[in-house]
């Protein structure tokens, strides 16, 4: 099994680094890495955020593990040459459609969230967002209007197979938990909530042990806030999927500790901490490695069909937490290298 490495930019060869230790130490047959340069580190060495041999690299691995993207010295280019399209253009080439987040409050970590722990200790869901459509892949540009103004336009756009394609992975999802899934849009004022919301009530049909509900997008941004214990699952677009996982994240401790899966239709995955590049701590041993440790628990148990293994690194890290392992963002002083060795200790 061939996992691609793609550690990227900031603090992401730093947390790559520590997750390889992890899988290593998991002593499993046949598993090999090999490593590329993505982002913006890849455009420095060749003038593009994902060059051939990267993509080449990810259609022939089993997995991908990325670390992240974006670099402060690039945000002056053009946009197809800024970083952060390199995980733009994997999706795109690797029909990575869904996007897994779970979100759930350790125990050992109720005082780091910014709810009251009696709310906090509710969260335990899964937010499945769709990665191929939305406003992030429709036509753009700028132009001048008639009075000779500059104007920016993104437009949003589904049409009803990609709807429910990642439905149907919803429905899925909360069949394997609590059979509960809330569908996130807004259709009262987007034709393309509106489609999206009678595509998803069509699909359910096919899965009639699941209730469904329906929610607005800034009202479940509320509700993760007033009572995050109500959701299960829920099923979002791209837009509003990747606005309301940070906000849970922030809602379970901190963005250090939520792992993401982004999956195509035979499971194969790219597979990332939710947290970026954060360049204002790179290189000086502050980050937390948890959630990119906790993806690449996801890619066991997805990817690779090793759920027992899977298992093994997410009680390890719920052991190392127990025994007092923090780095920075959860109230320690831990660096990112003690917090991987704290995981490796308890595995």
């Amino acid at each position: 099994m061939l996992i691609a490495l793609l550690p990227g930019d900031g603090i992401g060869p730093e947390v790559i680094a520590q997750t390889r230790r992890v899988l290593e130490a998991l002593s499993i047959d046949s598993l090999d890495f090999e490593e590329a340069l993505v982002g913006g580190a890849a455009y420095k060495a060749t003038g593009h955020p994902l060059p051939p041999e990267t993509l080449d690299l990810a259609k022939r691995a089993d997995a991908i593990l990325f670390g992240a993207v974006g670099d402060p010295d690039c945000d002056a280019l053009e946009r197809h040459l800024r970083p952060e399209q390199a995980i733009l253009g994997l999706r795109k080439e690797l029909g990575l459609f869904a996007n897994l987040r779970p979100a759930k409050l350790f125990p050992e970590l109720a005082d780091a969230s910014a709810l009251r722990p009696e709310v906090a200790s509710q969260i335990d869901m899964v937010i499945v967002r769709e990665l191929n459509g939305d406003v992030y892949f429709g036509e753009k540009g700028m132009r001048t209007t008639a009075d000779g103004k500059r104007e920016g336009y993104d437009i949003m756009s589904y049409n009803e197979d990609e709807v429910r394609r990642i439905a149907r992975v919803g429905f899925e999802t909360a069949m394997a938990r609590g059979k509960k899934l809330c569908s996130v849009d807004k259709a009262n004022v987007l034709e393309t909530s509106q489609l999206w919301r009678d595509v998803v009530i069509e699909t359910a049909k096919e899965y009639p042990d699941v209730a469904l509900s329906h929610m607005y997008v800034d009202n479940a941004a509320m509700q993760l806030v007033r009572n995050p214990g109500q959701f299960d699952v829920i099923v979002t677009g791209n837009l509003f999927g990747d606005i309301l996982s940070d906000q849970a994240s922030m809602c379970a401790g901190s963005i250090g500790m939520l792992p993401s899966a982004s999956l195509d239709n035979a499971k194969k995955g790219l597979y990332e901490p939710i947290h970026g590049s954060a360049p204002d701590i790179a290189g000086q041993g502050k980050a937390n490695p948890l959630a990119t440790i906790l993806s690449a628990a996801m890619m066991l148990r997805y990817s690779l069909d090793h759920a027992q293994e899977a298992s093994r690194v997410e009680a390890a890290v719920a052991r190392a937490l127990a025994a007092g392992a923090r780095s920075p963002d959860l109230g320690g002083s831990m660096s990112t290298q003690q917090m991987g060795e704290a995981v490796l200790e308890a595995l």
